[in-house]
């Protein structure tokens, strides 16, 4: 969450939470390594659950951004997540 403002969850904190847990899950299975996989669980676990908050906040969503929609649009491509490609596109579209 953000330093600023930890009340507030981000929909975008938590679309990096859950590509990173994604990413650690994914290195634990290729090693075998119980540790990554049940780290990289939770931190997927905690992306879930920012994202679920920050939806029923109604306060995640970033400004209108060409740039930043891209970069979120990429992000989204790269981590396999469809919902955070979407907002991404939906970004630049408002610019």
């Amino acid at each position: 969450m953000s330093s600023e403002d930890s009340n507030s969850a981000s929909m975008l904190n938590g679309h990096v939470q859950y590509a990173k847990g994604y990413a650690q899950e994914v290195i634990g299975n290729a090693t075998g390594s119980q540790e990554w996989q049940e780290s990289g669980k939770s931190a997927t676990q905690a992306g879930i659950d920012e994202m679920k908050t920050a939806n029923q906040q109604k306060i995640s969503e970033p400004a209108a951004s060409g740039f930043g929609g891209r970069v979120e649009e990429l992000a989204g491509k790269a981590a396999g997540c469809e919902g955070m490609e979407a907002e991404g596109k939906e970004r630049q579209e408002k610019v």
